[in-house]
């Protein structure tokens, strides 16, 4: 059975993507305003096919965002099958 956890720790949070190859990003042309890049996003760039979409930015700047917007990070880590898992997305903290 697979669970999903949620957290807005940083360094539980660079570790899960550590872990599985997850760099922070922000996906392009998403931010409707010139000051906003786009969406954030963990990106694995191993495995994507869409790497023009997403820009890579650095952690410091990921996580200021992700608290300023309250985010809360949602993730499992292992599949049901127990491979892991880069299930993820981000809900509003409450």
């Amino acid at each position: 059975m697979s669970t999903s956890k949620q957290t807005h720790d940083h360094e539980e949070i660079k570790k899960w993507a550590a872990e599985r190859g997850g760099v922070p990003a922000k996906v392009r042309s998403t931010g409707g305003s010139s000051d906003n890049e786009g969406i954030l996003r963990i990106h694995f760039p191993e495995n994507s096919e869409h790497r023009q979409e997403l820009k890579e930015i650095p952690w410091e700047d990921f996580f200021q965002e992700f608290d300023e917007e309250k985010l809360d990070f949602l993730y499992q880590n292992r599949k049901a099958d127990g491979e892991l898992s880069t299930f993820h997305k981000f809900v509003n903290r409450q």
